[in-house]
């Protein structure tokens, strides 16, 4: 079906000149979901574009933390493969400590059931959605956009057995297309952390699954900034590694190491896969015009530990919210005006953990052994681990609260 036929289905157009969509969302992953989610409740005509057919595999631990959780659509059911209680932390293999918790940690899912919901829940709100379009680009001036409030989404799908372009016109547009976006590109966002992120999903018999049932692994690298993560679901195991780009076969090598030492090398892995994640930078713009980005479009993370399922949720429903803003709005100062409050959005929250993120991942790659042996023996460090994860508390406001955090931190600062 193509954007004009699912326009007018939903009663977007009037059968004069072009139908406009109040909000097109492009990427329906997390962030993008979140923000169709966001701006299809309040009524408005939301389009939700996707290349892949859904579901579709993504490289990623598929850990729910807390403000994940508090993030999602009203209703939304999580699909949990299992609910972690318990985190085995060691160094490189060696120093191995397992702190324990009776209150669940945090959940663990699989990324296509977790997506696939978030877009059906998109579309019970009543987002439209398209699978199997990829969007080439945005022009928000020239020949081919009818008039200054307008947005043209040039899209590339198959159709009749050949290639087809499209134009989708709206009046706000979000920017939901992962780390590589070409929205982001658009936008001019700015990156200052990319880092390589491997990953094997190793399908393993009962007696294996049984003794990693409610456990999780995080493993402190041999290489700066690095760490690998065992998370259990079921009847697989999702085992990867991540460190800074620019040595990949050093990377490769740690993943490889590390399931041998595991005792996992003889499970062959239904899924092998790597992904970049980017992390932007303090300047970088999170809007142009009409067009707003988020979540890995907008280079939004936690530096440290490269979480961004919760940033992507939170960001995305911010995006859908001012881009509703954004589409009401009758001129470019006003469109300009509700940009600049999306951003200060972002900023006065994800912007202010981003921040203590940098420091910790700085204080990491410095002495991981030290913050190893904090959160193995010290039970404050710890306890401040699980209320993080829980979402009873955030990376800013242990520093903030947290004299000993802070101090640590600003050490950092000054070395």
């Amino acid at each position: 079906m193509s954007g004009e036929q699912a326009a007018q289905d939903s009663g977007a157009g009037d059968g004069e000149g072009p139908v406009v969509w109040d909000v097109v969302v492009i990427g329906a992953g997390p962030a993008g979901a979140s923000a169709a989610h966001a701006a299809a409740v309040t009524g408005r005509r939301v389009l939700l574009l996707e290349k892949a057919e859904l579901p579709r595999y993504k490289t990623c631990g598929g850990g729910i933390i807390g403000p994940s959780r508090d993030a999602l659509p009203p209703g939304f059911e999580l699909p949990l493969r299992d609910r972690v209680h318990a985190v085995t932390f060691s160094l490189n293999g060696r120093m191995t400590r397992t702190k324990r918790s009776r209150q669940m940690l945090f959940g663990l899912i699989n990324r296509p059931e977790f997506d696939a919901g978030l877009v059906d829940a998109a579309r019970e709100a009543g987002a439209q959605v398209r699978t199997g379009v990829t969007v080439s680009r945005v022009e928000q001036h020239g020949p081919g956009v009818p008039d200054r409030r307008t947005v043209a989404v040039i899209v590339n799908s198959t159709a009749s057995g050949g290639q087809q372009d499209e134009v989708v016109y709206a009046r706000a547009v979000v920017g939901a297309d992962g780390s590589a976006s070409r929205i982001g590109a658009h936008v001019g966002v700015k990156l200052d952390q990319v880092d390589l992120g491997l990953e094997s999903e190793i399908p393993v018999p009962a007696s294996v699954a049984d003794d990693w049932a409610g456990r999780v692994l995080i493993d402190w690298g041999p290489l700066p900034g690095s760490y690998g993560w065992v998370f259990p679901k079921g009847d697989s195991l999702t085992v990867g590694v991540i460190s800074a780009r620019g040595d990949g076969g050093a990377t490769k090598r740690y993943l490889d190491d590390f399931i041998a030492r595991l005792g996992l090398a003889g499970f062959e892995p239904s899924v092998s896969s790597g992904h970049l994640t980017r992390c932007r930078a303090d300047d970088s713009p999170l809007s142009r015009g009409r067009v707003l980005v988020c979540g890995d479009a907008a280079g939004l993370l936690e530096p440290w530990t490269r979480e961004g399922i919760s940033y992507a949720l939170r960001s995305g429903r911010l995006a859908g919210e001012w881009a509703v803003r954004i589409a009401e709005s009758h001129d470019a100062v006003d469109a300009r005006r509700q940009a600049l409050n999306y951003t200060f959005a972002v900023k006065a929250g994800l912007g202010v953990e981003m921040g203590v993120g940098r420091r910790m991942l700085a204080l990491f790659e410095k002495r991981p052994g030290v913050l190893h042996a904090v959160l193995t023996t010290f039970p404050p460090a710890w306890r401040a681990f699980a209320g993080i994860t829980r979402g009873k508390s955030s990376l800013a406001e242990l520093v903030r609260t947290h004299p000993l955090a802070r101090r640590a931190l600003e050490s950092v600062d000054r070395a």
